[in-house]
């Protein structure tokens, strides 16, 4: 008789039933780990298909560009304007191919029916985009910011985005505006051709003077860092304009002499000089 509480029957059927546990939990991990083992590739071919997608995403918008596409851009620009300069620059960042429409406002071909039709207050730049036209410089730089976003006009930071839109506004608002053609033609006849070139000397310096104080703290290798953003584009024009066309003393603003230097080496502001225009004068 076997002994008190020695079953034989029992305990084989115990070993049984944990071997048949161990094979199932053997089938079930192994099942498990050839499931991963195919989700594991499934992710990889996926990365790999979306990777070739980018590449030919990327391959696509190089070909078009490439072929013309951004061609129906079309710029109306005059050869020493600055607003239409900033805007050069910034196509040129872009690396955007446009046309460019030469409007001579010597001529007063900026009131023509065809232009006035494009700009009614009769002011360049105008940018054609297809089907979409839009006028001033502030304008179309917002506009190629929000539809072409290669190479940033703004930073991310905040303080340094509100650095930037303050810096070109003071010269779209307070400097420029003061110094354009039909200004400084009106205080030649009506006042005198010696103090037109004193009024644009002391409102240059009054926004000189506000620039350099706004830019001390934020100020690297360009305006507000060492990256090229909207302030430089507002700035390079208003600095090529006042050193080089109204003779202001640029040793009241060491900031902004050396910001000026500084333009001076970016291949994309050098091709937008008014020199390097179309309809600029040969001699």
């Amino acid at each position: 008789m076997p002994k008190s509480g020695f079953h034989p029957l029992s305990d084989e059927k115990a070993i049984d039933d944990s071997m048949t546990f161990s094979i199932q939990s053997v089938a079930f991990v192994s099942n498990m780990a050839a499931r991963l083992r195919t989700r594991a590739n499934d992710i990889h071919e996926l990365n790999t298909e979306n990777s070739s997608i980018q590449r030919m995403l990327h391959k696509s918008q190089q070909e078009a560009s490439e072929s013309g596409d951004d061609q129906q851009l079309k710029l109306y620009s005059y050869w020493r304007s600055s607003c239409s300069f900033r805007v050069r620059i910034a196509l040129n960042l872009k690396g955007l191919k446009y046309e460019y429409k030469a409007v001579n406002l010597l001529k007063g071909e900026q009131f023509s029916p065809e232009f006035t039709k494009l700009n009614p207050i009769g002011y360049v730049p105008v940018l054609v985009d297809g089907d979409i036209v839009v006028a001033d410089s502030f304008a179309i730089l917002i506009y190629l910011e929000d539809k072409y976003p290669q190479h940033p006009l703004l930073p991310q930071d905040l303080q340094k985005k509100a650095i930037n839109y303050q810096a070109a506004n003071i010269v779209s608002s307070s400097i420029q505006p003061l110094q354009n053609l039909a200004i400084l033609k009106y205080i030649e006849e009506k006042v005198s051709p010696e103090e037109k070139l004193e009024w644009v000397k002391v409102h240059i310096g009054k926004g000189f003077a506000a620039l350099e104080e706004l830019l001390n703290n934020y100020a690297g290798r360009y305006a507000t860092g060492d990256e090229v953003f909207l302030a430089d584009l507002f700035l390079a024009p208003q600095l090529y304009a006042a050193i080089g066309r109204f003779h202001v003393d640029m040793t009241q603003f060491p900031l902004l002499a050396r910001l000026h230097e500084a333009y001076s080496k970016i291949p994309e502001f050098l091709d937008a000089l008014p020199e390097n225009q179309p309809d600029a004068p040969s001699s």
